[in-house]
This record gives structure tokens, C-alpha cells and sequence, in this order.
């Protein structure tokens, strides 16, 4: 005998058997809350009249009675009772909630299947595990005043005095990965100098927190710039209208105080420094001055975000031998094409609004050349950072020499795979890759820290 369709609690099954904790001694009242096995209903004395109270429905359109049954409702905890399949006759062992039907093609009695008159309502296994009448926790709103794009959870918008958010916010603090995309050139700049003569000092330990603090007070200072700059942009942009200017949080007056209090304590630290590195770090403020405004007269402002970004490269081997040299340049210049490849992901964001108030970009330049464009800054990088280990440890032993070389080849295989994975029009998943940019860069100065003990 075929299984018929089994329809819902409205007509007096799948209810909440008194034995639904156990199983194996429940009734049939229960929605097949017993073990189900082949040929149930013949065994049983009294067989169940589910095709009579289907008949009684015939008089209904096909289209109503799912209908009908999609009011069903969770309703308390679990029930005891198996899911039937319509691949697989035989019930699996998992509790469900009653919303959970699934049944049979009913088959009439010419053996030709009846209209589907059942649907199967698919519950929410994400909340299976919660009464459906008890209070449910409404999600917690966002911060007031938190920018598109900063980082879930981050500590300005939840941790940070209300005061201080607007202009912590004008900083990016909620936003860390320029902090790092700056801090990495000076680490990558210092490891080389090691590098070269084998010494490494308290000093360089000071170089290494300096220029920590830094990258943070001038990525704070240049971005407080660059805003102040693109006040008038910023707020036809739909990522980047949320800054804390075109917002109303902060006033122009106040970033500009804001952005000098942040550079004059960052010139406080580069005064530690030898007499070259702070004249290199004073001369780092002309780049961060033009960057805002390349957008407007170049296709390339990636490049100048490069200069400024990078400088530290310079600087972290100049803190450490007091001149600069062939390698740090040769470094300089690999971070400039890093930059061009991660900056290029990040201005794939805005490529629309940029064309429509006349923002330049190498997003927009390169369109759908852009993997082709990518892939020679990966390259260069690579290529260019690969020289600068090679010159500075020429006088080091092979094994020393491999390892280091093995920084800038894992890089390389980091920035493919970002190549490979990149959707130029999904901002998500571009966020996403310009921030794994911190990992690629922490890559080569993990092998250079073992390179210098080798």
C-alpha cells in the first residue's frame, strides 16, 4: 500500500503526542513519532483514515490548501517526530519542529499522481533552537556616527570617549589598515638595514615603536588632510559621505587643529632619530600635502599615495645607519608598485561615483585591463624587493640569503591570490582583499627576522 499525503496539524495530526520524549511509544497522534517501518500501516490493527479527510478536501483548488498550510506556525519545543523524504522513504532519526513538513506525491486511485497539495515550509535552522514565542533579541544598533567602511566592533565607535569618536574617526583609528600599509615600509626598511651589518641594537627597538606611533599620527594627520581636501567630493560619494565633515561631526576648524596636533607630536618622535632621518621625514610632508589633488590632474594617484605611504622604507634604514643607500631605494620603489596593486583594488569601490564627479583613478583607467595591470605590479614588486635582499646579503651566508629571498616569493604568492580571487564589482569582497594587505606585508619581514638569526 503507497503512503498517502500527510498533511498538517489543522487536520488532527502532527500534534504534541504525550510521549513525544520517547519514540519508540508514541502514537500515531504524534506524526509518526514510532519507528517507521516497511509495511506500518498493514501491521496495524486500526489503519490511520488520512485518504478519507484528503477526500473531504477535493472541493478545494489545488493552489489554496498550500496556502493554507504556509499559516503553520512553530509552535513550543521540538517534536519527536522523522522527516520523510520524498527521495528517501525511510525517516532519519533527527527532531523537528512541526513547521517541518515534508510529505508524499498523494497517488489516486487510476495510480495517477495527484496535484501536489502540500508544500514544504522550510524552517529557520538558524533559530530551531529558541522558543518562537519568546522574546527575541533585537540586533544592536549601530554606533551613531560610524563610518561605511570601518571595522565591525572596532574600539573607537564602542570603547572610545563620545568626545573623542568624530575626530578619532578623521584619524581612520576605526579604519587600522592604513596604519599598517605605513608601518609595514619602515619595518621591511629597518629588517634590511639589520641585515646588511649584522647588528642589531635597544635602538632599533626604539626605531621599531617611533615608527609605530609614527604611522599612526601621520596616517591620522595626512588623512585629517585629505578629507579637509575632499570635503566637497566626499559628500557625492556613497561610501565616504559618512566621514565625519561632509557628516556635520566635525567642523573644518576643528580637523584643521586636529591635523596639526597629530603632525607636531609625530615630529616630537622623528626629532629621536638621527639628523638624516629627520630631515627625509621632514621632506615626507611634501608628498602627503599633493596626494589629495593628484586625483584631479592624473589618472595615476596611486602613485603619489605610493611616494607618501612608502617613505618609510627610507626612513626605517636611514634611523638605522644614519645614510641611505641602493637597497633602500630599490625597496622604495617595490612598495610603490605594491601600493599600485592594493590601491587599485581599493579604488574599484568607487569607480562609478569617481566617474561621475570626475575623480580620476587607476581603477578607472585600467577598467577591465586591470588583472593584466595587477599582475606586472606583482611582478615588479616582487622582482624589486627579491634585488634589495640580494644586495644586502651578498656578504651573508646561501642558507641566509634563500630565506630572505623566500619573503618576497611568499608575498608574491599572497598578492596572486588575491589576483585570482578579486571581483572588480563587489566592494565587499575589494574591502576585503585591500585589507588582507597587512598579512602580505607581514609575510617577507617574518622570513627576514629568520634570515638575521641564520
Amino acid at each position: 500500500m503507497r503512503l498517502q499525503a500527510i498533511l498538517s496539524h489543522a487536520f488532527g495530526i502532527c500534534e504534541l503526542g504525550l510521549n513525544w520524549h520517547d519514540p519508540r511509544s508514541t502514537h500515531f497522534g504524534g506524526f509518526l513519532n514510532d519507528e517507521i517501518r516497511a509495511c506500518l500501516f498493514d501491521r496495524r490493527k486500526y489503519k490511520p483514515k488520512i485518504w478519507r479527510q484528503l477526500q473531504r478536501l477535493r472541493q478545494l483548488k489545488a493552489d489554496q490548501l498550500p496556502c493554507a498550510l504556509a499559516c503553520v506556525r512553530n509552535f513550543g519545543p521540538k517534536l519527536a517526530i522523522h522527516a520523510i523524504k520524498q527521495q528517501n522513504l525511510r525517516p532519519d532519526r533527527q527532531p523537528h519542529y512541526a513547521e517541518k513538513i515534508v510529505c508524499l506525491v498523494a497517488i489516486q486511485r487510476n495510480r495517477l499522481p495527484c496535484p501536489q497539495r502540500v508544500i514544504y515550509i522550510q524552517s529557520d535552522f538558524c533559530i530551531l533552537h529558541e522558543d518562537l514565542h519568546m522574546a527575541q533579541t533585537p540586533p544592536a544598533p549601530e554606533p551613531e556616527g560610524q563610518v561605511s567602511d570601518a571595522v565591525k566592533g572596532n574600539w573607537v565607535d564602542h570603547t572610545a570617549p563620545a568626545w573623542s569618536r568624530p575626530y578619532l574617526r578623521l584619524s581612520r583609528a576605526d579604519r587600522p589598515i592604513g596604519t599598517w600599509l605605513l608601518f609595514l615600509p619602515c619595518l621591511m626598511g629597518l629588517s634590511l638595514a639589520i641585515l646588511s651589518d649584522n647588528i642589531l641594537t635597544l635602538h632599533d627597538l626604539w626605531t621599531a615603536v617611533a615608527c609605530f606611533a609614527g604611522a599612526f599620527l601621520m596616517r591620522g594627520a595626512g588623512c585629517t588632510w585629505n578629507d579637509i581636501t575632499d570635503r566637497g567630493f566626499d559628500g557625492q560619494v556613497e561610501r565616504t559621505k559618512s566621514r565625519p565633515i561632509p557628516s556635520g561631526q566635525v567642523s573644518v576648524r576643528g580637523a584643521v587643529i586636529w591635523m596639526l596636533i597629530q603632525a607636531l607630536l609625530a615630529f616630537a618622535i622623528l626629532l629621536t632619530f638621527y639628523t638624516n632621518a629627520i630631515i627625509l621625514g621632514a621632506v615626507a610632508l611634501v608628498p602627503v600635502l599633493i596626494y589629495p589633488f593628484a586625483k584631479r590632474f592624473t589618472w595615476w594617484p596611486q602613485v603619489f599615495l605610493g611616494i607618501a605611504f612608502n617613505w618609510g622604507a627610507l626612513l626605517g634604514w636611514t634611523a638605522h645607519t644614519g645614510s641611505l643607500a641602493w637597497p633602500a631605494l630599490v625597496l622604495y620603489v617595490s612598495g610603490i608598485t605594491w601600493t599600485l596593486f592594493y590601491d587599485t583594488i581599493y579604488a574599484h569601490q568607487d569607480k562609478e561615483d569617481d566617474a561621475l564627479i570626475g575623480v580620476k583613478s587607476t581603477a578607472r583607467l585600467f577598467m577591465e585591463a586591470t588583472p593584466k595591470w595587477m599582475l606586472s605590479f606583482l611582478i615588479a614588486t616582487v622582482s624589486l624587493m627579491g634585488a634589495a635582499v640580494i644586495l644586502v646579503t651578498l656578504d651573508r651566508s646561501p642558507l641566509s640569503l634563500v630565506i630572505a629571498l623566500a619573503g618576497p616569493w611568499a608575498m608574491g604568492w599572497h598578492l596572486t591570490w588575491q589576483l585570482r580571487v578579486m571581483e572588480m564589482d563587489n566592494p565587499d569582497n575589494l574591502l576585503k582583499l585591500f585589507r588582507a594587505n597587512r598579512d602580505a606585508g607581514l609575510i617577507p619581514l617574518l622570513f627576514f627576522a629568520i634570515a638575521y638569526f641564520v
